[in-house]
């Protein structure tokens, strides 16, 4: 239930964390390449444009997503419809760019991730930050209240993402090397708290939109509304777009280098 103009209303916005994701791409020659969570496919044609050679290929479980994406294929470049838990293969290039906030059991899914690439290749990955944003209570207090709780039988969309350093903890057992691991805030002002409600209505709000009819969930986001309202009254609204920004690197057929005790008193490697 993805809606691309709607998502793309606030592209300018959402596009900030990829320039600094771009930027930690290594650029090299001729690399297989897959971005996980493609959405509409203009920051996947971006990524094709910036590695010369590239076989590029975006992925989405959105039809909605992918229909405007596929205008945008091109000799190195295409779209495919696919979930990022059945991704299989070998890459150069693993890229996702606000995704993998969408799939769970990121302790199993990263390392999983990071298996994936051949030798000397690359994983890259913008996503939420840890602590989720104040206005996503907003949502989690409505879907807990009555008569919302109820009809959606106790849902609440969880979070899987996890503090920055346990990425970075489980990337050095994985013998990553060249690991970055950053947390960064891009500070951005809407309107009011209505255009932070429209915000939230392309991403955090569709797992609810998808378990409501059309009338429970009106009354859903009027709810999220009210409360967003009464949190921000003023005008204009600083909205905090906290980030986490990963890159590691596969060591490599050959790479001697030993892989680190985990600090939690894990075996390195194990899950």
């Amino acid at each position: 239930m993805w809606n691309p103009d709607v998502y793309g209303s606030f592209a300018a916005e959402r596009s900030a964390p990829f320039e600094d994701l771009l930027a930690l791409v290594r650029v090299r020659p001729n690399l297989r390449v897959i971005d996980l969570g493609c959405g509409t496919g203009e920051l996947t044609a971006r990524l094709r444009d910036a590695l010369p050679g590239a076989e590029v290929l975006g992925i989405d479980a959105s039809g909605e997503m992918l229909e405007r994406a596929s205008a945008l294929e091109r000799p190195g470049l295409r779209f495919e419809r696919m979930r990022i838990e059945d991704v299989a293969g070998s890459f150069d290039l693993i890229a996702s760019n606000a995704a993998l906030q969408w799939v769970d059991d990121h302790a199993r899914r990263i390392p999983a991730l990071f298996a994936l690439l051949r030798p000397e290749g690359q994983l890259v990955v913008q996503m939420p930050a840890w602590r989720r944003p104040a206005a996503y209570g907003a949502i989690v207090e409505t879907a807990r209240s009555e008569p919302h709780c109820s009809a959606l039988g106790g849902f609440e969309q969880q979070w899987p993402v996890l503090p920055i350093e346990d990425y970075a903890e489980m990337l050095a057992a994985c013998g990553a090397t060249e690991l970055i691991a950053l947390d960064k805030v891009y500070p951005h002002v809407l309107r009011d708290a209505d255009a932070l409600a429209d915000w939230q209505s392309g991403t955090a709000l569709l797992p609810y939109r998808e378990r409501l009819g059309p009338h429970e969930y009106a009354g859903f986001e009027a709810a999220v509304r009210s409360r967003l309202r009464a949190r921000w009254p003023g005008s204009p609204v600083f909205f905090p777009f906290r980030r986490t920004l990963l890159a590691a690197t596969h060591p490599g057929a050959e790479s001697a280098t030993p892989r680190p005790v985990l600090a939690s008193g894990r075996t390195a490697g194990s899950t």
